[in-house]
């Protein structure tokens, strides 16, 4: 009796679901920056990736505009990114501890609508490292001066400085008209928070500052809390907290 060889052939293919960290890593980005006449490549040399929800405008999230650029993966939902993914699901902070995992496995956003947490499916965009961001300050033109509401960019840039990735982080911020101010207006935190080594260092610093700092300028032109919902769109890189340092993201003009 014959043996039926092909039925190996109908099996389904290996899911499609897991990251291909060997081929991103053999095609690293290149991006041409211009110096007057000379060009000359910019590389990064580990991942870096985004699920991206489509909750907002495509020409407004800056994420949106690294993938353009060539220096973000787009990921789909149930792929699996193998290194630090900023997730208000996770429960440890980026430190200076998690470099190696970066160098190795890079770093993931995800972009969705504040709007729409609910129904957002963070249950199928896992990733081996989920971290948070600590206090920042945004400097995107949607939400300036607002604490933690950060764009796809500046998680980015955040974590990369964080994690002692001090020159592609300013690199990634240039492509943006605004991004120089995101460092300027939170080196002292950022040159802090790079200087702890754990999670349970970073939130001690963290909270450490924030009743060193506490705001004293009177707010009572604009309520910081009153934000059209219908705008939210970002990295959601902390955890939704009741009170005024409460966390979200949202896209920018980038």
């Amino acid at each position: 009796m014959p043996r039926h060889h092909g039925k190996h052939r109908d099996r389904k293919k290996p899911r499609e679901s897991k990251y291909d960290l060997k081929q991103c890593q053999n095609d690293l980005t290149n991006v041409e920056k211009c110096d007057g006449d000379n060009k000359q490549q910019y590389v990064i040399h580990y991942p870096m990736g985004m699920w991206d929800l489509q909750h907002c405008d495509p020409k407004k999230c800056s994420g949106r505009k690294l993938a353009r650029k060539g220096f973000v993966k787009i990921l789909r939902l149930q792929q699996r990114f193998p290194g630090i993914v900023l997730s208000p699901m996770a429960t440890e902070y980026i430190s200076f501890g998690d470099k190696a995992i970066v160098e190795r496995n890079g770093v993931a956003v995800i972009d969705c609508s504040w709007a729409r947490l609910d129904d957002t499916p963070f249950s199928k965009m896992k990733g081996g490292y989920p971290r948070l961001l600590p206090y920042l300050v945004a400097c995107n033109p949607i939400n300036y001066g607002k604490p933690c509401k950060l764009s796809c960019v500046e998680a980015f840039a955040a974590t990369l400085y964080i994690t002692g990735f001090v020159e592609d982080a300013q690199f990634i911020l240039k492509l943006f008209k605004w991004g120089h101010g995101f460092l300027s207006l939170n080196e002292d935190l950022l040159v802090m928070y790079q200087s702890c080594s754990s999670s349970a260092e970073i939130v001690e610093a963290e909270q450490k500052w924030l009743q060193d700092n506490k705001r004293t300028e009177d707010n009572t032109d604009r309520d910081p809390l009153d934000i059209d919902m219908t705008l939210s769109c970002g990295n959601p890189n902390r955890i939704v907290e009741n009170d005024e340092y409460s966390s979200s993201s949202e896209s920018d003009d980038g």
